[in-house]
């Protein structure tokens, strides 16, 4: 599923072509993806300019001239791509239809954005905008990595006397917005944490250390376009890059690339998904 990283590469990737642009025609092709589409999507998207495209943890958000917003949740296989952009940053003319587009934006500048999910397990919504917050996706969800609410304090409250993994615990979408499983393990690696540590057991020197290197990944991940490792590419359809950077993800039974480690990398299961991290140099 697509991370943070992932997200906002494609948010960046659409907003030249959404972003003050009028959807001339809305396409929706079936009922549903992941759960139905909200009443009349079509017809309340056509005609609607949009006028901010932003990014709340996984989530794309799209503010409309009519006052409402539209949510767009990638799932697992979800793609947006723009094909026709009039301001010549992609070269893709409009493709032919594929089976799995289930929704299509023509814009007013010519620009064409196509929604393809062969899993379905995306989603878009519509509420009005100044009720986006209390949406059951985003009401409960911490603060953005990568925003000033995120900061050395606030975690190390958040963290302490808890008796979850650090990994588990930085995964919980409460206290962190947007961290998922690659990430997660490229930070922690990085700190030199190892992911079984229990998050209410680290000392506050450690967690300090541990905010600036989750934003340092993000940003790098993001500078690259995101990882493609099966599905994800980025609005002009180009992979991304930065799973050639990983340190551990991936890497089971590799050779650890920190400078005077001999470990190898190795792979356990936590909450159902796979933790990957240097015994050695992590503790």
């Amino acid at each position: 599923m697509p991370e943070l990283p992932e997200v906002e590469t494609v948010r960046r990737g659409l907003q030249p072509a959404m972003e003050g642009a009028v959807i001339a025609t809305a396409q929706v092709n079936r009922p549903d993806l992941r759960w139905p589409f909200p009443e009349n999507m079509a017809q309340r998207l056509t005609g609607a300019r949009v006028d901010q495209l932003r990014r709340r943890s996984k989530y794309i958000l799209a503010d409309l001239s009519t006052g409402e917003t539209l949510l767009i949740h990638l799932g697992m296989s979800g793609r947006m791509t723009v094909s026709g952009d009039p301001l010549g940053q992609f070269v893709h003319e409009h493709p032919k239809a594929e089976k799995h587009d289930h929704v299509v934006f023509d814009m007013d500048n010519g620009a064409r954005i196509t929604f393809n999910d062969p899993r379905r397990f995306g989603a878009m919504d519509l509420l009005p905008t100044p009720e986006i917050d209390t949406h059951p996706l985003l009401a409960k969800l911490g603060p953005e990595p990568l925003g000033n609410s995120f900061h050395e304090t606030y975690l190390v409250e958040r963290l302490k006397g808890r008796n979850t993994p650090i990994k588990s615990a930085l995964l919980d979408q409460r206290i962190v917005a947007g961290l998922g499983n690659i990430y997660v393990c490229e930070a922690l690696f990085r700190a030199g944490i190892t992911p079984r540590r229990k998050a209410g057991a680290l000392s506050s020197t450690r967690v300090h250390a541990l905010v600036p290197i989750i934003r340092d990944v993000l940003s790098e991940a993001i500078a690259a376009g995101g990882s493609s490792l099966r599905d994800f590419r980025q609005a002009d359809g180009e992979l991304g890059y930065f799973q050639h950077s990983f340190d551990v993800y991936g890497r089971e039974g590799e050779r650890c690339r920190k400078t005077g480690c001999n470990g190898t990398i190795r792979r356990i299961t936590q909450s159902g998904r796979s933790s990957f991290y240097c015994a050695q140099c992590q503790r």
